[in-house]
């Protein structure tokens, strides 16, 4: 993963409440045993009609958003369901960031650990970038700088908060179980320590599959 601290593009209005994961990605799309393919399954519904046929009045599917990398999204973003599918569909869909007032705690916490980038700003601040973004002639550039940690379109500015942890993610390039292996010396030790004081206790699960075999 490439490390970065600013992301910049087009932004997209979704001014929807209380949007969950089963809308953002259907359960038809969860049956992969990978994460190819998820991109076609964004908003499925919401983009397509019954017969498969792209919604023109659907701000994804006509030109002005067509290269959206920031969405600009209503309150309890992803709630519903924990599918991490959800926040995939978004990468691989071209979003890099979604701003809104509140976002559904799993879904934070999946976007996050999967370095989708999600901001949070008061409601009113929302609505500014809301109007800004939803001009079909000129839509808004977004500007998210994690170095100066604020959210930047034409004259607005509005600063921003999150953990260390997650600002010290991305800017590193890692995901959660690459921050994991950072501290891998440390876990190493800490094994060797535990074991050395409870020895019983090392390779518990091979000696009794092996116990159960003889």
């Amino acid at each position: 993963m490439s490390a970065f601290t600013l992301i910049e593009g087009i932004g997209a209005p979704l001014p929807l409440p209380n949007l969950d994961t089963d809308q953002i990605m259907p359960k038809q799309f969860l049956r992969g045993i990978d994460k190819a393919g998820l991109d076609r399954g964004l908003l499925y519904d919401m983009r397509f009609d019954e017969h498969g046929e792209p919604r023109p009045d659907f701000v994804l599917n006509q030109p002005a958003w067509r290269d959206t990398r920031v969405l600009v999204a209503g309150p309890n973003f992803g709630c519903g369901s924990s599918r991490e599918h959800a926040v995939w569909g978004l990468q691989q869909y071209g979003i890099r960031a979604v701003i809104a007032p509140s976002f559904g705690e799993i879904f934070y916490s999946n976007a996050m650990n999967n370095r989708l980038l999600l901001v949070m700003l008061p409601q009113a601040q929302v609505d500014v970038l809301m109007r800004a973004a939803a001009n079909p002639a000129a839509p808004a550039s977004i500007r998210i700088d994690l170095d100066t940690m604020t959210v930047a379109a034409g004259d607005f500015t509005a600063p921003f908060t999150m953990s260390a942890r997650h600002l010290d993610m991305f800017r590193r390039g890692l995901d959660i179980i690459g921050m994991s292996l950072t501290h891998a010396d440390a876990i190493a030790a800490f094994a060797g320590r535990h074991h050395a004081a409870n020895p019983w206790l090392r390779d518990v699960a091979a000696t009794t599959m092996a116990r159960l075999a003889g």
